[in-house]
């Protein structure tokens, strides 16, 4: 490497830098002048060499977030003048040494994410310049007694995660620097009462522990003028809500506890209110909206009713906005609509899910002036109205999701109209729509026609906020179950219009869908052939032609059609043999059953002795799913909230 040749290099910043293809072994024999070393997020992997570690000079090291890196703490000589160690999301390995407390003028330590296991060493409680620790996010084992902590007086910022037990009594710990506390996954049963002494905390996070009952009243007094930050979600706190009073409160997130009562007024500095999944009743104040810098505003799956205050409309910042699996719903001039008309052009919303309520009478039109509007989830309500075409024209709509209201009549579209450009998921099942299918509505989903959209399997639907990330979800039907996607894979394009009144064939141009991963039309009025332009959706992974009246042959080229994983084309009036043809040959008979004019293998009834079955396909070309389709027909499960892996044609994602 060319940095072996700079003998007096002092500092070294190679972040980001793709190194792929480059060996750690390049980073064994640097400079002994080098004072600092960042490669940071450079897609290195193999083994790194600990002799970075007795380099005499060296004062900061950060290989952070190099996922493939693996290595060891040395158990000696650590020659290094360090003042600051990060190996945040390695692969770094083994104990930590005990060693590691000769580091007397660490002043960070970033350990967290790795893969160290053993317990933490007594040594490392000896550094007391360290003005930040984090140990989250490994397999340590045994238990951190906090009284070892509060020697660290200069400590600053602290997270300990991942299950570790943490032992604490009623002391008055004092901390008196520390603003970051973090403290997630440690099994604590309550609330630690040495947080009454803190006076400089900005962020708190208790989240995912066993922490039970209600909140004490002193609790609502730490740190009243500086803290920035809570998370007490998921654990098991009950009770009212206090006033909430930090004054520079920008983000809180209080979700999936058994809080009730009514809904907390968060501070106008609030930019992030997370109380979804508790039992807050009432109406939402309208006060939430004196919080005009609110970014994410999230109470879904609560028991509140009544309006949504009009002056949500003046919350222009806000980009998240979920209300849904509530009992909202509207008492607004019909001509309004029940749903507000309150949405401006100056709106920078990026999700709405109002999903799961009872909202009644038209689509606000108003929704159009939100030109950054990239998820529409307005499912499960009493809506009436006609295809709202009109939401073609925001430009960035990539998931629209109108499933079990009182939607009517036509989906035409007049040819050489430009709609819905970047749609990826369209969802209009349990409906009233009438008349065919809609081919110029599938011309303009261009979406749906880019197969490049396929190959990228690792990015997600989410919006950047002033403090952290949201994630999409969104429920669909997929291969016969209602499920909830907890993160939207950006690839993941599906049409559903099942359970309508449409009549008439499959229009040829669905074939032009070609990135299209799942596809139902059952539960309609369809007649004509199975279209051959099908075999053009190279990755369907689902298909669902059920219960309609489509007659003829099935299309043996669906067999080629390998990464379909679910099939159903049962209740039809489809004739003749069942192609025993690669991917076909592997479905049960609940795919072909209610169809009196089908016969052969897998059902039942044997095919006249005339009939000429189609060579069978090669066994090496037959392709499976990675743990069958029939999985997905046995499973019993219709709500799934937790991660499972799903086949598809680029390997495994998640739901």
């Amino acid at each position: 490497m060319l940095v072996h040749n700079l003998t007096t290099l002092r500092k070294l910043v190679l972040d980001e830098v793709n190194m792929s293809m480059v060996s750690p072994k390049s980073f064994a024999n640097l400079s002994s002048s080098l004072t600092y070393l960042s490669i940071c997020s450079c897609s290195l992997g193999g083994i790194f060499s600990d002799t970075i570690f007795q380099l005499s000079s060296l004062t900061s090291l950060n290989i952070s977030e190099n996922y493939d890196l693996s290595g060891i703490l040395p158990k000696s000589n650590w020659t290094s003048p360090l003042e600051s160690l990060s190996l945040k999301s390695t692969n770094f390995s083994g104990e930590i040494p005990d060693s590691i407390g000769n580091m007397k003028t660490l002043t960070t330590l970033d350990l967290s994410y790795c893969e160290f296991t053993g317990h933490i060493p007594s040594s490392m409680w000896d550094l007391n310049q360290l003005q930040v620790l984090s140990i989250a996010g490994n397999s340590f084992s045994g238990v951190v007694e906090f009284e070892n902590v509060t020697k660290l007086k200069n400590l600053q910022s602290l997270t300990v995660a991942q299950e570790l037990n943490l032992i604490y009594d009623t002391l008055k710990y004092t901390f008196p620097k520390l603003e970051t506390l973090m403290l997630y996954s440690c099994n604590l049963t309550k609330l630690p009462y040495f947080l009454h002494s803190l006076k400089r905390l900005r962020s708190l996070d208790l989240s995912s522990n066993r922490i039970s009952g209600e909140i004490p009243m002193w609790f609502w007094g730490i740190s009243c003028d500086t803290l920035e930050m809570l998370d007490l979600s998921s654990n098991l706190l009950k009770g009212g809500i206090q006033q909430l009073r930090w004054k520079n409160l920008q983000y809180i997130s209080i979700e999936n506890n058994s809080f009730h009562g009514p809904l907390p007024i968060p501070p106008p500095s609030t930019h992030s209110f997370i109380a979804s999944d508790n039992g807050f009743t009432g109406e939402i104040p309208s006060l939430i909206c004196q919080s005009s810098s609110l970014q994410q505003l999230k109470l879904s799956n609560n028991t509140l009713f009544g309006n949504i205050p009009s002056c949500f409309g003046n919350i222009t910042n806000l980009k998240i906005l979920d209300l849904s699996n509530n009992k909202l719903r509207g008492s607004l001039p019909r001509s309004l609509g029940t749903i507000p008309q309150f949405f401006s052009s100056r709106s920078r919303l990026r999700t709405l899910d109002l999903s799961r309520n009872q909202f009644e009478g038209t689509l606000p039109q108003s929704l159009v002036k939100c030109r950054y509007l990239e998820i529409l989830d307005l499912s499960h309500n009493q809506i009436e109205d006609t295809f709202p075409r009109w939401l073609g024209m925001l430009p960035k709509l990539k998931v629209l999701v109108l499933r079990s209201n009182n939607l009517k009549g036509l989906l035409d579209i007049s040819r050489g109209v430009h709609l819905f450009p970047k749609l990826h998921i369209l969802d209009l099942s349990n409906n009233n729509f009438s008349g065919p299918l809609p081919a110029n509505l599938m011309m303009n989903l261009k979406g749906m026609m880019n197969v490049e959209n396929v190959q990228d399997t690792t990015s997600y639907m989410t919006q950047d906020l002033r403090v952290g990330t949201y994630e999409n979800s969104v429920v669909v039907i997929m291969k016969g179950l209602e499920v909830q996607l907890v993160r939207i894979l950006t690839f993941l394009t599906i049409i559903d219009l099942s359970c309508n009144s449409f009549q008439g064939n499959i229009p040829e141009v669905i074939g032009h869908l070609h990135s299209l991963i799942g596809l139902n039309l059952s539960h309609n009025h369809l007649t004509g052939s199975i279209p051959s332009t099908l075999e053009n959706l190279t990755n369907l992974e689902w298909l669902d032609l059920s219960s309609n009246n489509f007659s003829g042959l099935i299309p043996r080229k669906l067999g080629d059609l390998a990464f379909l994983g679910y099939l159903n084309l049962s209740k039809n009036q489809l004739t003749g043999q069942i192609p025993q043809y690669k991917q076909l040959s592997t479905f049960s008979s609940d795919s072909f059953d209610g169809n009196p004019g089908l016969c052969g293998t897998p059902l039942p009834k044997a095919c006249p002795s005339n009939a000429q079955p189609p060579p069978p396909a090669p066994s090496s070309l037959l392709t499976f799913d990675r743990e069958g389709h029939e999985s997905w027909l046995k499973q019993k499960t219709l709500w799934i909230g937790y991660a499972s892996g799903i086949e598809g044609p680029n390997g495994s994602y998640k739901v």
